[in-house]
């Protein structure tokens, strides 16, 4: 049976590193990672810094289980105690931190754009409370002056399949098609919605872009206005 891993292996591996004199090869084995990542970390090439996690205070080995390894270069480390498996509770959709400022776009892209689609689904879509999108409705929000309808695709909130999949359920269900579904009666709209999805993607990725130059420019003439000051002072 293969042994389980450590609960944050990279994070453990970091850890066994910098305070054992195990070799990459037990450490790779023991975390389940490759041993070129142990080899990045130890040469401090990783891609992402990890803060190291003890896993003599999680409980997975022990001092002696590090002695024996330590001591014998082709001994495996034996994990002390499997970490507990942790999963999600039902409830709202998860949304990365990074995202959550977004919500409030999304949904009020949804409200504007898809009326017919309920403040169930929109929650469930989104991950968000009904209270938050009856503020956005009504405009209470208290952020409204600065939220701004974006299509949750673009924003990251959603994948295209379950937009299309909430509003086709959504629009069958306030009779805007009939209960057979006849798609075709929805073909142009949905041919429509969707180069206008794109369209609006393009732009933002457009606007990405532009903001990256300028902002390089506007680095490389700053560097370039310190550089020709500092040769000033030295020539004076």
């Amino acid at each position: 049976m293969t042994q389980p891993t450590p609960l944050m292996p990279h994070a453990t591996a970091s850890w066994l590193v910098d305070n054992t004199a195990l070799s990459f090869e037990q450490i790779a084995e023991f975390c389940g990672l490759h041993i070129l990542e142990v080899q990045a970390m130890a040469d401090d090439l990783a891609s992402s810094k990890y803060t190291g996690r003890d896993p003599v205070r999680a409980g997975e080995l022990n001092m002696a289980e590090i002695e024996k390894g330590q001591d014998d270069p082709n001994y495996s480390l034996v994990m002390q105690k499997a970490p507990v498996t942790v999963s999600r509770t039902k409830g709202p959709r998860y949304t990365p931190v990074s995202k959550r400022q977004d919500k409030p776009d999304g949904i009020a892209w949804i409200l504007r754009n898809h009326p017919e689609i309920s403040d169930a689904q929109i929650g469930k879509l989104i991950g968000t409370t009904r209270n938050t999108i009856a503020a956005i409705r009504d405009r209470s929000h208290w952020n409204i002056a600065n939220i701004q309808p974006k299509d949750p695709v673009t924003l990251g909130l959603c994948s295209q399949r379950e937009l299309d999949a909430i509003v086709a359920k959504a629009a069958k269900k306030a009779g805007l098609i009939d209960q057979a579904g006849d798609d075709a009666r929805l073909g142009d709209d949905r041919v429509a919605l969707i180069e206008e999805l794109r369209a609006e993607r393009d732009a933002h990725t457009k606007a990405a872009a532009e903001a990256a130059q300028e902002a390089e420019a506007a680095a490389w003439l700053e560097a370039k206005r310190t550089a020709e000051a500092a040769g000033t002072a030295e020539a004076e």
